[in-house]
């Protein structure tokens, strides 16, 4: 159940011509009264004596009473209430009862109380009603209305378990301005599955995700194909700036502009400026330079992604909200640079990440430097083919990421944020959806080379398996239809001459892997990443009994004067 406060109004009789009638896009049927302030209010519904004119009178009766100046400017208040595709379709006199719930909750007509302020509530449609108010009360005193918002959802929640409806997380005011019905309604006779303020909200993140200045950003902004004002000082400075979606014009023809702040609560000029601020701080992450190729981005991105989650179950809660902030950054970059067959996929994981991306813990910037880089070099790096080692390190960054939006989904449910934990969660169904549609080849291609192992080396693995992995896990590791390809991968470790069960049983402590789908995919990934292993295993010569490998104590074979574990390779 969603109750909605509108913006309070000036004219009753306006807003009931629009209760009562069709609707702008024909929606409204049977428009009709369902409870009132004095349970006997003429419902021009359903009665054809009743009229708008005679109902407004009577809604605005106690504002005639008083003297012009004491009534306030703007005294008409709207609240819409509405369930979920999936609830059940409540009868009107459950209606009527939620209505009434709503208008003690907020502080409009509580029956407790003495006198209160003249309503109605009108259902035209199976799933919502909308109540309208006068506010000025019986006795001509205005209802307090500090924190209605805050009390209607709560009065919602309890309605939801009381109801048996869907039950829905509490907010906690961080969330972006849901889009009205009238932009959805727009958006759909214009051909679109966004509205404009969702599509331009993308498009900010987008463009913000790596950028390091004000230019840069103002400059993707105009590349990507939006209209872009920006509003500057006699000294240069660059002090806001509003975006429109080309198409997107009001009555009068003209576009419809957004300032930053109002499409997210951290897209206005100086929440993205945080963003930068740490970049000066004495790392040399932001001097590196930017990769050659997707692949090798991707790559990059992965290791900062992994290190990521290494840290972020010990980390101070603003240093891993900073780091959920900028995972958000690298999954927009992940979407605008996907292949096609992961596209949609990841650009949903982008969209709903973005409310998990923002919480009340404020994050401390200059810590996830290293993910903004990552974002930044998979933007510049331009976009992945889908195959071959762009194919493979695509699945590789996405089990990364994947990890640390689940990570992120833990961190938010254990501080109570329920709608970001809800987001995080969702966000990482939607990635693993995208790492099937990306695995599927290089992992096809890895365990046809794994089953063309030679038995002697076949057996091997098997047996760093059981040696690296604790026993149930090395048995689950060894029934799945993935483990041809783990054995590829250690087979390719071992002759590039790692001591390929140290790399295992690292590979295997530095996180849990109860998350994941298929143990040896993941493990595939962090071993290849670790031992620089080219993720496109055509790329690598096929090992056999003769390849190099580490005896028991780790040395390389053939080489007599190494006394120990082999440094790995970073």
């Amino acid at each position: 159940m969603v109750p909605k406060i509108h913006k309070r109004g000036t004219r009753t009789i306006g807003l009931l011509y629009y209760l009562y009638g069709p609707g702008k896009a024909e929606e409204h049927v049977d428009p009709h009264m369902v409870a009132s302030w004095d349970h006997a209010a003429p419902d021009p519904g359903r009665n054809p004596e009743a009229t708008y004119k005679q109902l407004q009178q009577l809604l605005d009766q106690p504002l005639e009473r008083l003297e012009e100046k004491h009534r306030p400017k703007k005294h008409v208040w709207h609240l819409s209430v509405r369930n979920g595709p999936s609830d059940r379709i409540l009868s009107d006199q459950e209606w009527g009862d939620v209505a009434r719930r709503m208008v003690a909750a907020a502080g409009i007509d509580d029956p407790e109380q003495p006198s209160g302020c003249r309503w109605v509530a009108v259902r035209h449609a199976d799933d919502h009603i909308h109540i309208l108010a006068t506010l000025v009360d019986e006795d001509g005193y205005k209802p307090d209305l500090d924190f209605d918002a805050v009390r209607v959802q709560a009065e919602a929640r309890l309605l939801e378990q009381e109801l048996g409806l869907r039950r829905l997380n509490p907010g906690d005011g961080t969330a972006s301005k849901r889009p009205t019905s009238a932009e959805r309604h727009k958006a759909t006779r214009q051909g679109r599955d966004r509205t404009a303020r969702e599509e331009l909200r993308e498009t900010i993140r987008r463009a913000v995700a790596g950028a390091e200045s004000e230019k840069e950003f103002v400059d993707r902004l105009g590349a990507a194909g939006v209209l872009v004002r920006t509003r500057v000082a006699p000294s240069g400075d660059l002090l806001g700036y509003t975006v429109a979606l080309p198409g997107d014009v009001n009555a009068q023809g003209e576009p419809v502009f957004y300032p930053g702040s109002k499409l997210g609560p951290d897209l206005s000029l100086p929440r993205i400026r945080e963003r930068w601020s740490g970049r000066q701080t004495g790392s040399r992450v932001a001097e590196q330079t930017v990769p050659s190729g997707p692949s090798s981005a991707r790559r990059r991105a992965s290791a900062a992604l992994w290190q990521a989650v290494l840290v972020m179950d010990g980390a101070d809660d603003g240093v891993a909200a900073a780091y959920i902030a900028a995972a958000g950054e690298v999954l927009d970059a992940l979407a605008k640079t996907s292949a096609a067959h992961t596209r949609r996929e990841l650009r949903e994981a982008a969209f709903v990440f973005e409310r998990a991306s923002r919480s009340h813990v404020r994050a401390e910037r200059g810590h996830d430097r290293a993910l903004r880089q990552a974002a930044r070099d998979l933007v510049y790096s331009g976009p992945a083919l889908g195959r071959g080692e762009d194919g493979a390190t695509t699945a590789m960054v996405i089990d990364a990421v994947f990890f640390l939006v689940t990570v992120a989904a833990h961190w938010h449910g254990r501080k109570a944020h329920a709608q970001q934990a809800a987001a995080a969660q969702l966000a990482a169904e939607h990635l693993r959806t995208a790492y099937r549609a990306a695995t599927a080849q290089p992992m096809g291609v890895l365990a046809v080379r794994g089953r063309s192992l030679a038995l002697p080396v076949l057996r091997r693995q098997v047996l760093r398996v059981r040696e690296a992995l604790p026993s149930a896990l090395a048995e689950q590791v060894l029934a799945e239809a993935g483990w041809a390809a783990l054995a590829a991968t250690l087979a390719d470790a071992e002759a590039a001459g790692y001591d390929a069960t140290a790399l295992l049983a690292d590979a295997a402590a530095r996180r849990e892997l109860a998350s994941a789908e298929s143990l040896s995919d993941v493990l595939v990934w962090r071993l290849r990443r670790a031992a620089d292993l080219p993720a496109d295993a055509q790329a690598t010569p096929l090992p056999d009994e003769g390849s190099v490998r580490s005896d028991p104590a780790g040395r390389k074979a053939g080489n007599p004067d190494a006394k120990g574990p082999q440094r790995r390779r970073r």
